[in-house]
């Protein structure tokens, strides 16, 4: 028997092996790796779309957190997983930027992956204290360029999206404030509401109790179009066409997954995210449920890593 024709039968025994498999998912409990500690955002909407997944797929799944390196340990061990849709990972916008920034990565965001949904996205919002004086986008700006690095901007951690999105904003508009970063988002709004700090862009859900409480105000937001949850506050978008920045968390499986098996993985996504109760949880942390095809969410990466590699390499960025 020739190389080649051993190569093809071993490929299609593989090929019946998996969708033999395929048609029996999910036959067992399937675990669900954390790559975050508990209580944030990322734990909520795994705990709350895990607990109606199990409904919908018959079968216990099991949250475990691996925390490292800004997500890096849990997404490592996600993509050296058994390929067979009992090892899932739920990650957040920081998954695109990691490769560009920690030397601990030993997978490829786009190639390592299977793509099950996009869950949700928020926009972020540049928000500033009372006391600074401004009340909209165009007087930010004008007051950041005669500050300069008078100025402080804080971001909500080094490595995190709220620092890429200042990084992208300095870019787009010009300004060079002096950053200051902070352990997390709870640490960014106790000083911001504190006025220890005047001006920061951050995740909605972070601040949007604050902002309706009249502790901070809304200057813009950095999605494509405006927030149903703060309605006539304008898009920076509408003043420098084409900003846009999201925090987003999205479900994704070991490359090589079975496509009947993302695909079952993909509905029960879907149906869970569409129960009221998690539709309600998820809005209330300032997040709009996107639902999406794992075709989407695989576009959504790869733009996603094009966008901030561009913004890290031309920013010089680099975590101590």
């Amino acid at each position: 028997m020739s190389r080649f024709m051993t190569v093809f039968l071993g490929a299609i025994a593989l090929f019946l092996a998996q969708a033999l498999a395929a048609q029996d998912y999910p036959a067992k409990p399937i675990h669900l790796i954390v790559p975050n500690t508990p209580g944030g955002a990322m734990d909520v909407a795994a705990r709350f779309t895990s607990a109606k997944m199990t409904e919908l797929l018959g079968q216990p799944i099991v949250i475990e957190y691996k925390v490292g390196a800004g997500g890096v340990v849990g997404a490592n061990q996600a993509a050296q997983a058994a390929p067979d849709g009992y090892t899932l990972i739920i990650v957040f916008d920081s998954f695109s930027t990691n490769p560009y920034l920690y030397k601990g990565v030993k997978h490829d965001v786009v190639k390592d992956f299977a793509p099950i949904s996009l869950m949700v996205r928020s926009a972020q919002v540049l928000v500033a204290h009372p006391s600074l004086g401004v009340r909209s986008l165009g007087e930010f700006i004008k007051l950041a360029k005669s500050k300069g690095a008078a100025l402080d901007f804080a971001t909500a951690g080094a490595g995190t999206s709220s620092r890429f999105s200042l990084e992208l904003f300095r870019m787009t508009t010009g300004i060079e404030p002096t950053t200051i970063h902070y352990k997390g988002g709870g640490a960014l709004v106790t000083a911001l509401v504190a006025g220890e700090v005047p001006v920061s862009i951050v995740t909605m859900g972070v601040v949007l109790q604050q902002i309706k409480g009249g502790k901070l105000v809304p200057l813009a937001v950095s999605s494509a179009t405006k927030s149903a949850l703060l309605p006539d506050v304008p898009t920076i978008g509408e003043s420098y066409p084409g900003f846009q920045a999201q925090s987003w968390l999205g479900l994704l499986a070991p490359a090589a997954t079975p496509r009947p098996v993302v695909e079952t993985l993909n509905r029960a996504v879907i149906g869970s995210l569409a129960a009221p109760d998690v539709k309600q949880k998820f809005e209330s942390l300032g997040y709009e449920i996107v639902a999406s095809t794992p075709e989407a969410f695989a576009t959504w990466i790869r733009e996603e890593s094009a966008r901030w590699g561009r913004v890290i390499r031309e920013r010089k960025i680099i975590l101590e």
